[in-house]
């Protein structure tokens, strides 16, 4: 997609997506042996360059929440809003972070830049998000903290921001604040479409509900917007430093070192989306919820988009096992791959 095409996204604003029950559709198989034990419901979407559909599974019009999948987006708005943030704390910024000493001191780092402390942040308190991380914290009697909790770096940068504006910053996660309106407005610029629904995501921060199509809308309108733009800095900064946008060993990392020039940001409740820099781009959303189906159905996504499977074999999903022996697999479906084999009757 050349720099031209991303008129093609942003021409008009359309209607917010519908609050339904969404109309999911089997997009893994759990075989055993042979015989299909389990299902995972889900949507999925692929974007061509062009921004057409050119493949759906299940409801991606559906009003949903991105939850995480969407830091990058906002990651943008916040650069737009004046942010001089680049490189690895502007990865940090749009991360889910594992909760290793780097991310900490990486958020410590952004609230030095705002003349700030750790008290100003208005994020939850938790534990690291990587299990090891935290058993390491936890015998070290460590306590939880809002520095620890995975989106302290976009709340770090959140409060930069409204320091930089000069705007209150008690009240910076309220979806009034003017930082949250800024957030909110180019949330509809990328994703195409009107906010369906706003509610609080599990940090604290304003979550907005859009359509599975127009998350995948957006990280195509990052992936190609010219460089030294704001969504531009964003995909750079992530892929870039994609450790610090997730964590040591986490998949997110992995598959943008393993696809030149992916972006790709998972969020809770089964979300991912990816997009390449021709504008190709992919959205999923596991109906439970389910991690042990959303990399490999994204990695199925992935190489319906093009990329190539070779890439992406790491990522097919854990084995099945049965007394310790290799009994089985999480299969995507025959609907998203037609060249996935059906299990023997």
């Amino acid at each position: 997609m050349t720099p031209g095409a991303l008129a093609d996204y942003g021409c008009s604003l359309a209607a917010a997506p519908s609050i339904r029950e969404p109309l999911h559709a089997p997009v893994a198989h759990l075989v055993r042996g042979g015989v299909i034990e389990g299902i995972h419901y889900g949507s999925v979407v692929v974007l061509a360059a062009d921004g057409s559909v050119e493949l759906q599974i299940g409801d991606i019009e559906a009003a949903f929440y991105p939850r995480s999948a969407l830091k990058p987006v906002q990651a943008v708005a916040m650069l737009r809003a004046g942010l001089p943030l680049d490189g690895d704390l502007l990865s940090l910024t749009a991360a889910s972070h594992s909760g290793e000493e780097r991310h900490l001191a990486g958020t410590r780092r952004i609230l030095e830049l705002a003349g700030l402390a750790e008290d100003h942040l208005r994020n939850v308190t938790d534990m690291p998000f990587d299990p090891v991380v935290r058993e390491d914290w936890i015998r070290a009697g460590r306590l939880p903290s809002r520095l620890a909790q995975n989106c302290s770096g976009k709340h770090a940068a959140m409060l930069y921001t409204a320091h930089l504006n000069g705007w209150s910053l008690d009240d910076y996660l309220d979806p009034a604040h003017p930082l949250q309106q800024a957030i909110a407005e180019i949330v509809e610029d990328l994703t195409g479409q009107a906010i369906a629904r706003v509610t609080v995501d599990g940090c604290g921060a304003p979550l907005f509900s859009v359509s599975l199509h127009g998350l995948a809308r957006a990280a195509a309108r990052i992936t190609t917007a010219p460089p030294g733009t704001p969504e531009a800095r964003v995909a750079d900064a992530m892929r870039e430093h994609a450790e610090m946008a997730s964590g040591t060993g986490r998949d997110v990392a992995a598959l943008m070192r393993a696809v030149p020039g992916l972006l790709t940001k998972d969020g809770f409740e089964g979300v991912q989306v990816a997009a390449l820099p021709d504008g190709r781009a992919v959205a999923v959303k596991i109906a439970d919820g389910a991690d042990r189906a959303r990399v490999p159905v994204t990695a199925a996504a992935l190489a319906r988009c093009g990329v190539d499977p070779a890439a992406l074999t790491e990522f097919a999903g854990a084995p099945l096992l049965g007394g310790g022996a290799v009994v089985g697999s999480i299969r995507p479906a025959r609907a998203l791959d037609p060249l996935a084999e059906s299990p023997a009757p």
